[in-house]
């Protein structure tokens, strides 16, 4: 969502990710499956190392690329628990992760996000939504269940590309549902009492929500 030249030279301050989160954002974008941008995994980092919280919840997995970001970040004691629903993706997630040495730290849940939701217990004071956007305004309401007072819930791809700024008629015919529920997770995030929220152009947009 930034101009190319102010990104380019922005990740040419990053230091170096390593061989193995190369190696895993190389094969992502030759196989075409959608993970984290780099600077976005930078913004990750940042706000893991400031928030330093002790459990951290993921909807979307993919291969694991965010989830080692944000482990690596995190203070020894912190857990990460991670939904995948595509059985493949989370197999070779868990092979990323023992080659990080994360198995210990890192626990992936298989299935529906909605199903496993649901289903757990305890609250994680940080949430890295990055799954189905037509389903973040669904899973909204269990999320804030999930996050206690002073947690943070960072949304990722809610600029989709810039399309959310149109009008719906601007918006190819398929794309219309999730172009609408895009707009009102946005305008709930910034109107819901209980959230503080900023809507911040890097990547593909990103929300950082503080709970009060």
């Amino acid at each position: 969502m930034m101009a190319e030249r102010i990104r380019d030279y922005l990740l040419s301050l990053e230091p170096d990710s390593g061989p193995l989160l190369q190696e895993i954002e190389r094969k992502a974008g030759e196989r075409g499956i959608p993970i984290i941008k780099r600077e976005t995994g930078a913004l990750l980092r940042t706000l893991v190392a400031a928030k330093q919280p002790g459990a951290i919840l993921e909807v979307g997995t993919a291969v694991g690329y965010s989830a080692i970001w944000m482990a690596e970040a995190a203070p020894d004691n912190c857990t990460v628990t991670t939904i995948e629903k595509f059985r493949p993706r989370a197999e070779e997630a868990r092979e990323n992760m023992a080659r990080a040495g994360m198995s210990g730290r890192i626990r992936i849940l298989e299935g529906d996000a909605g199903e496993i939701l649901g289903d757990l217990t305890g609250l994680y004071d940080f949430i890295f939504m990055d799954a189905a956007k037509g389903q973040y305004l669904n899973w909204l309401p269990r999320l804030m269940e999930l996050l206690p007072a002073g947690g943070m819930l960072v949304s990722d791809n809610v600029l989709q590309g810039g399309t959310v700024l149109e009008s719906r008629f601007a918006v190819e015919r398929r794309d219309r549902t999730i172009h609408a529920r895009m707009r009102e997770y946005l305008w709930t995030l910034k109107h819901r009492e209980e959230l503080e929220t900023a809507i911040v152009p890097v990547g593909d947009g990103v929300a950082i929500s503080v709970k009060r």
